[in-house]
């Protein structure tokens, strides 16, 4: 940065040099830009209208791809009104500055969830994507690119997403230009991540390694009338991303009177929509054996045999924090068998998630929380929702994380 009669002179930037570098929405010049664009209100109409234009094209260009369908269905201009409805102080709220978000490898479509908040939130955004070539991902950004060049030029300052691989210093530079870094990794991705210094006046949001439950009453499942939609829920909580997504259910705790019948009937009907949908890898197979073996090494379990390693099911005795060290993925269960609901307090540690659940009610959920106010849990959803994305995530607001609100006196 340099000085020239007392006004600031930002040095270009220059990544020609960075070769492990690729711009797959914006360019060089983006970046620059980035540096002297005024953050934008949040919620503003044209971030709106970008976003319901983005939605129409990737519904057709996605139509193939549920989670890229789910974007699409969630950036609605009809669901963006109603996400702003939610908040009273957007009169004095402007983004921060620049967003930097730096994307999961193992679930495509998150990158977009976070871009669309970091931009509704009134900021430009770097995004770095997942590297592994995922269709859905090259749908989404073909449709942005599309719309910056189009009917979208203006928004052209606030977009840049890029390829690079792990360890690159270019983490360490877009870290320094950015006034918001959203991680999204496990334990060691933000450990490493945190060596690039932040400017003094960022913040970080992290999305750090956590695991999920489900809670099903077994009673009110013998009673249900639609069965079939609930194994479908269920697989798409789970299977759908390998088991691999923080959201995703590791545990499955039974209330109720009648768990033999309800479990006999569900894990078959869940088979059967396995067996149509979801190929199994012979290295996730054995991943799967290596988790039986760990946990089974350590606690008293019991497999419960099934036709195949489709649905792998393992029961405990006693839930207890260590339990989800030895979580599997790719249909890989730990069953208990509870008789009150407050026998899940020693999961709900500040690592838990997600509550996904099916035949309780709010009394009794809001019962459980006040009386034991566990320091975990930050979703509660029913089966079939713990995918649904949200602008408040992980207990972050991200909206008002990602912006800032000015005094007026």
């Amino acid at each position: 940065m340099q000085k020239s009669g007392g006004a600031v002179i930002l040095m270009q930037l220059n990544f020609d040099n960075y070769t492990d570098l690729e711009f797959i929405v914006g360019s060089n010049n983006i970046i620059n830009d980035m540096l002297t664009v005024a953050p934008m209100c949040s919620f503003s109409e044209e971030v709106v209208q970008f976003l319901n234009d983005l939605s129409k094209k990737i519904m057709v260009k996605g139509k193939d791809f549920s989670d890229v369908v789910s974007f699409g269905f969630w950036c609605r201009q009809s669901a963006i009104y109603k996400e702003k409805s939610k908040y009273d102080d957007l009169s004095n709220r402007i983004g921060r500055g620049i967003a930097f978000h730096i994307a999961p490898s193992n679930v495509p479509v998150n990158f977009a969830f976070s871009f669309a908040a970091g931009l509704l939130a009134g900021n430009a955004n770097i995004i770095r994507i997942p590297s592994k070539d995922y269709t859905q991902v090259n749908i989404i950004c073909e449709a942005v690119n599309e719309l910056l060049k189009g009917e979208h030029k203006n928004l052209q300052p606030y977009v840049c997403m890029v390829k690079y691989p792990s360890g690159s210093k270019l983490t360490e530079i877009f870290s320094s230009l950015c006034d918001s870094r959203i991680i999204w990794g496990g334990d060691a991705t933000i450990a490493e991540i945190r060596k690039s210094p932040l400017k003094p006046r960022a913040n970080e949001i992290t999305f750090a390694d956590r695991h999920s439950i489900a809670v099903i009453n077994a009673d009110a499942y013998i009673s249900s009338g639609n069965k079939d939609k609930i194994a479908v829920d269920f697989y798409n909580d789970t299977y759908f991303s390998d088991q691999n997504a923080c959201t995703s259910p590791r545990v499955i705790i039974w209330l109720g009177e009648n768990k033999a019948d309800a479990k006999k009937e569900f894990w078959q009907r869940l088979h059967n929509l396995v067996m149509e949908k979801y190929q199994l890898a012979p290295v996730q197979a054995v991943s799967k054996l290596h988790s039986l073996y760990k946990i089974a090494s350590h606690r008293d379990v019991k497999l419960i045999k099934g036709e195949d390693q489709l649905i792998t099911r393992i029961k405990v005795n006693q839930l207890d924090q260590e339990l989800m060290a030895f979580k599997g993925n790719s249909g890989f269960f730990i069953e208990y068998d509870a008789n009150d609901l407050s026998e899940i307090l020693p999961l709900c540690d500040e690592r838990c998630q997600t509550l996904t659940y099916f035949g309780l009610n709010k009394e009794e959920i809001n019962t459980f929380f006040f009386e034991y106010r566990p320091r975990g849990i930050d979703r509660i959803v029913p089966i079939g929702q713990s995918m649904d994305f949200s602008l408040v995530w992980d207990g972050y607001d991200l909206i008002r994380s990602l912006s800032r609100k000015i005094s007026f006196l």
